[in-house]
């Protein structure tokens, strides 16, 4: 395969290649100049200088100054810009000259320019659809401690925190861990492991030191994107090492707060690097080297979402309800009914129970039957669940995180208008995400590679992601293991409920005894004796528990950590030997793609084409996902390509773009994806825009090849393939929900298909008096064939079951809608002020039945900013940052069945506040940042499982030579 793509990509690269014949050679001239503040006349380091209209280009030294070698003809045009500064050109007209720009500060509000909106550069105050973008400038202003993290504050956007360096980011409701509805590309490339799914934040990707921006568009985006643009898509680029050169560095370091944790306050550290160098205008490298380490957030919500045996999420206790089942407590996920077993035993010719009941009925007089006994001594099947003692959060996962972030590329410039490079990012680390369990990614690692050809009006490129799980596990999994190293869970249970029942029933026969001999009918000597026992369970089940648990291993000692080692080197689900809880995973992604703007050869319109080919090579060596008849695992190609035609009428008032794609494969039918937008704008800053998109998400590889057995049921892939290998399309299969209402029906099965959205949205934009920037939209989306999660129940006896957890498609169209409005004012001396509102609702949910839609999504959440980013040109700046969401219920595959149905897991309101303060040294070139998120201190967990986020302070010295 490898050889396909690198002859597929040499045949586009010779192709454009011949559209771009080197430019012949002019008499070679060195320009020289220096450039200045306009306001406190220090010279500029860093300031990029370009020649118009072509690549070419150099970057200001320390002194300002700076020397651009050229062969073009002169006259020419150098354009200057630096962040935060208003862009200057200047026309030069021999190599001679010398040149001396000043460039003046500005708030640049509404001038920022964009690409990812139409795979074009232009204005966003001009955007066809909404758009958000943070540049370094704006990410130094911001309060949070990374330039993701920085996200959250964006119009519209949401965030999933898994863990200190894992967060998953959302718009527009259908949030998720590890969210695969939004797509992120960092420098082109889909940061979304290939075998696990998840997009994994930043844990690789671009270093801070390396972003240059980061643009998020809100909403469906798959017309030039492909499949999973159906929520959004941030783009993350990196700094070009001709653009920005020399060395810079950043040490932060501070302190993480939360007074659930098994240590409240802990340090954290964050050292980066960045170097680039550009070599006779030709060649350019950069090296990046980023290291963090900390003690992550903890998860420890001990509320019982097991909702067994008549008990709540608040009052359910391991002491009062025998089918405790912790959020954040493993290894007591899988239940026993005792009653059941008990009632089997008693049947059974010969038992010991049957006699010992027996006798019971013999000594109170046969007024009372052994059945009778039974039922009123252990609580009725209905009452009667029973889970084994789990393990705290804290025991079994790996808090020790960090995240090492390598990243290097070389650039070599063919001629002033064709570019090729190659480019690695390496990311390695322990981290926690949340799926179906919690996972420790533990020595996480992730590469991705490429080779690309790019000019002004076209690119090709060729990536790689190399996905390797390194010693990750699932800790829910891991607890179960432990727990049957230690002791079999059949020994378990007949301890339990022997003890149980040995306690039990001479207690129902003292109280039924004791009635009857105070004059009650044997009826209400029943009734008596029952409420009795029914008073006395919890302490039973304490005795049951204690005797069962007697010798158990407990966390820290030796033969804890012994029995976990073993668990976690053996590959899920295990063997005859054992549970296993180590996720292995080693896929590849393959990717090939390619642009082209036609405008040099067709003039009435700009039109773009674009392609791309992917290949994915599941590796998870037999364990997670499904196998061949052949014993292999599977191969998933995908190719698509589309077309985009933009046109100006109306004296340039009026921009129309149009835009159609079409995705296919291997298991799914081709796919269309069509875009229609305009743009009027008017008094040159006011701009009304309105869209039709539609956009879709294959179900991404877990939901279409996963074949795991877990604790709570075996997770399988829609595909029907699957289906048939495990007969539920023969026989009896009904739906949890049926069955827990007591009233079993049988589930039947539909298609499944690729998730496909049309979202219609308007929007207005404007600029008022160079001060007042607006932003707001209303959009309304209809999502059909949503993907969601069906637990099926296949019985195997009269007592016994399998459990499924398989992905299917909605048969009724999903329905939400939304709007938003962000306000930023840029006040006298330097001050800002901002906000936004943001609001989101699933219209028809009372239409889906028991159908998991799994919206997540508050309806209210609003942000407020007040700053200054140079108090008096003093280099003195300051931001604080509150933002608040309402609260929402969240459902997933975490959530325990019963909290999903009951729709009782809600995600309680919370506000933060954020504040940093930072002064810049221009003769060191060093700045000092001091600042803290959530610094009230006041917890709060922004998802079902989750750990609570603390406040989190730190001090940060960084260096740009």
């Amino acid at each position: 395969m490898k050889s396909i793509l690198v002859k597929a990509g040499m045949a586009s690269l010779l192709l454009l290649l011949s559209l771009y014949p080197v430019i012949s050679a002019q008499t070679p001239g060195t320009i020289s100049g220096t450039v200045t503040d306009k306001t406190t006349g220090t010279p500029m380091p860093g300031v990029t200088i370009s020649i118009k209209g072509v690549t070419a280009g150099t970057i200001t030294g320390a002194n300002g100054s700076f020397q651009l070698k050229t062969t073009h003809a002169f006259p020419l045009t150098l354009v200057f810009s630096y962040v935060g500064y208003k862009s200057a050109e200047q026309t030069v007209n021999s190599a001679t000259e010398k040149v001396a720009v000043q460039l003046g500060s500005t708030e640049i509000l509404g001038q920022e320019v964009v690409v990812a909106a139409s795979r074009v550069q232009e204005s966003i105050l001009e955007s066809p659809v909404s758009i958000e973008k943070l540049d370094t400038r704006a990410l130094k202003a911001s309060p949070a401690p990374s330039f993701y993290d920085a996200l959250i504050n964006l119009k519209g956007v949401e965030m999933s925190a898994q863990s200190l360096t894992f967060k998953s980011v959302n718009t527009r409701g259908f949030n998720s861990n590890g969210n695969t509805r939004l797509l992120q590309l960092s420098d082109g490339m889909d940061n979304q492991a290939p075998g696990l799914n998840f997009s994994v934040g930043n844990m690789v990707g671009i270093p801070e030191l390396d972003l240059e921006s980061v643009e998020l568009i809100p909403g469906a985006a798959s017309a030039l994107y492909g499949p999973n643009a159906l929520n959004g898509i941030v783009l993350m680029n990196s700094k070009n090492p001709f653009q920005y050169q020399g060395l810079s560095a950043q040490v932060k370091t501070g302190f993480l707060q939360d007074k659930g944790r098994t240590s409240a306050t802990t340090g954290y550290y964050d050292v980066s690097v960045r170097y680039a160098k550009a070599f006779n205008n030709k060649w350019a490298f950069k090296l990046n080297v980023g290291y963090l380490q900390a003690k992550d957030w903890q998860a420890y919500d001990q509320r019982d979402q097991s909702l067994a045996n008549g008990h709540t999420l608040q009052n359910g206790t391991r002491a009062n309800n025998e089918g405790y089942n912790g959020v954040n407590t493993y290894g007591d996920e899988n239940t026993v009914n005792m009653y059941n077993t008990l009632a089997s035993q008693a049947n059974t010719p010969g038992s010991a129970l049957g006699a010992q009941l027996a006798g019971l009925a013999g000594m109170l007089g046969n007024t009372v039957t052994p059945a009778q006994i039974l039922n009123a001594a252990i609580p009725g099947a209905a009452m009667a669940d029973v889970t084994r003692t789990g393990y705290n959060e804290s025991d079994v996962v790996d808090y020790n995180t960090k995240n090492l972030k390598l990243n290097g590329a070389l650039h070599y410039k063919i001629n002033n208008n064709l570019e090729a490079l190659i480019q690695g990012n390496f990311g390695y680390g322990t981290s926690v995400y949340t799926g179906a369990d919690r996972y420790s990614l533990k020595n996480f690692m992730m590469g991705q590679y490429k080779v690309e050809l790019k000019g002004s009006d076209f690119y090709v490129r060729l990536y790689t992601t190399q996905e390797r799980s390194g010693d990750s596990y699932a800790a829910g999994t891991l607890a179960s293991g432990i727990n049957e190293a230690w002791k079999k869970s059949t020994q378990w249970y007949g301890e339990y409920f022997g003890t149980y029942a040995g306690a039990a029933l001479p207690a129902f026969a003292k109280a039924y005894g004791a009635a009857l001999a105070g004059g009650a009918t044997p009826a209400a000597a029943l009734t008596t004796a029952q409420n009795a026992l029914d008073a006395q369970r919890g302490a039973f089940n304490t005795a049951a528990r204690n005797k069962a648990d007697q010798g158990r291993f407990l966390p820290g000692s030796k033969e804890f950590n012994d029995a976990a080692d073993a668990v976690k080197s053996k590959p899920i689900p295990g063997d005859a030997t054992g549970i296993g809880a180590k996720f292995t995973d080693k896929t590849n992604l393959y990717q090939a793609e390619f642009m082209y703007n036609f405008h040099r050869f067709i003039h009435f319109a700009e039109i773009l084409v674009g392609g791309n080919y992917r290949l994915y090579t599941l590796n998870s060596e037999k364990t997670i996902f499904a196998v061949d008849d052949n014993g292999k695992e599977f191969r998933i190609n995908e190719y698509g390509g589309y077309v985009q035609v933009m046109k100006k009428l109306a004296q340039e008032h009026l921009k129309l773009t149009g835009s159609i794609r079409y995705d296919k494969n291997t298991n799914f039918k081709g796919q269309f994806s069509p875009r229609l937008s305009a743009v009027y704008t008017f008094l040159e800053t006011h701009n009304i825009r309105a869209s039709y998109q539609t956009g879709f998400r294959i179900p991404h590889n877990q939901d279409q090849y996963i074949d795991l057995l877990t604790p709570q049921a075996r997770l399988i892939g829609g595909l029907p393939f699957l289906r048939e290998r495990y007969g539920l399309n023969k026989g009896p299969v009904y739906t949890l929900q049926s069955v827990q209402a007591g009233a079993p029906k049988q589930y039947t099965f539909r298609e499944f298909q690729p998730e496909k959205i049309q979202a219609y949205e308007i929007g207005y934009k404007a600029l008022i008096a160079k001060k007042l920037l607006i932003d707001a939209y209303i959009y309304k989306n209809d999502f059909k064939n949503m993907n969601g999660i069906q637990v099926l129940i296949q019985p195997t006896g009269a007592s016994t079951r399998n459990v499924f957890s398989i992905p299917v498609s909605a048969e009724e169209t999903v329905k939400s809608w939304g709007w938003a409005l962000g306000l930023d004012y840029s006040l006298p001396a330097n001050f800002t002020a901002g906000g936004n509102i943001s609001y989101n609702e699933l219209t028809n949910e009372k239409d889906l039945g028991s159908f998991l839609v799994m919206y997540n999504t508050p309806k209210v959440r609003y942000n407020l900013n007040f700053g200054n980013r140079n108090i008096a040109n003093t280099q003195i700046a300051f931001n604080i940052a509150w933002r608040w969401q309402e609260g929402y219920i969240w459902q997933s595959s975490f959530v325990g069945p019963n909290v999903n149905v009951a729709g009782k897991s809600e995600i309680p309101a919370y506000g933060t506040l954020d504040a940093m303060a930072s002064k810049f040294f221009p003769k060191a070139k060093t700045t000092i940042k001091l600042g803290g998120t959530n610094i009230l201190n006041k917890g709060y967990t922004q998802s079902w499982g989750n750990p609570t986020i603390g406040s989190q302070w730190y001090v940060a010295l960084g260096y740009n030579l």
